[in-house]
C-alpha cells in the first residue's frame, strides 16, 4: 500500500533556539494537541532529548485508547529533528521537523510520511476519516502555536 505525506509549513516570530526548545520537548505535545484527543505522555524522555530516546504517550481516537511508542532518529538541534513510532496505530510513521530562520522569526517545515494497516480497508479509512482528521490536528496545532508564540494568522 502507498504511502501518505502530509506537509505543513507556517512562520513564528521567535528566534529559532526558542521554537527549537518548545519542540523538542515531548511535554509540549498536551499543548498543541487537540483536547478530544486526550494526549497523555506516559514515559518522560531524555532531558535534552537526544537521538535514540524513545518515549510512550496515549491518545484516544472513536473512543479507542491507543498506545504508541516514538523514537528520535535523527537530533540535530536547532535545526531538525524526526520522530518515528516504534509501536502504534500507523503501518508507517515518520515525521520530519525543520526550523529555518528567517526575518526575526523561524519557519515551521513538518513532513509526515504515514502508512495505515489493513490494507485495502486501512486505504478507505483514509479516504473517509484519517486523512482529514490528521489535516484538522496539524491546523490545531498551527492555530495553538501561533497564539503560543504571537503570530498573527
Amino acid at each position: 500500500m502507498a504511502d501518505h505525506i502530509l506537509e505543513s509549513r507556517f512562520w513564528l516570530p521567535r528566534p529559532r533556539a526558542d521554537v527549537f526548545s518548545f519542540f523538542a520537548d515531548p511535554a509540549n505535545l498536551t499543548a498543541i494537541t487537540p483536547g478530544r484527543l486526550r494526549f497523555t505522555l506516559l514515559t518522560s524522555p531524555p532531558n535534552p532529548l537526544e537521538a535514540g530516546a524513545v518515549f510512550d504517550c496515549r491518545i484516544r481516537w472513536l473512543g479507542i485508547c491507543l498506545r504508541w511508542r516514538t523514537m528520535i532518529r535523527e537530533y540535530d538541534p536547532p535545526y531538525r529533528f524526526v520522530d518515528v513510532q516504534l509501536r502504534g496505530p500507523y503501518a508507517r510513521w515518520e515525521h520530519r521537523h525543520v526550523f529555518r530562520e528567517e526575518n526575526g522569526g523561524t519557519w515551521v517545515e513538518d513532513r509526515v510520511t504515514y502508512r495505515l494497516p489493513l490494507g485495502p480497508l486501512g486505504c478507505l479509512l483514509h479516504a473517509l476519516v484519517v486523512g482529514r482528521q490528521l489535516r484538522a490536528i496539524f491546523a490545531h496545532r498551527r492555530r495553538r502555536l501561533e497564539e503560543l508564540f504571537g503570530a498573527s494568522s
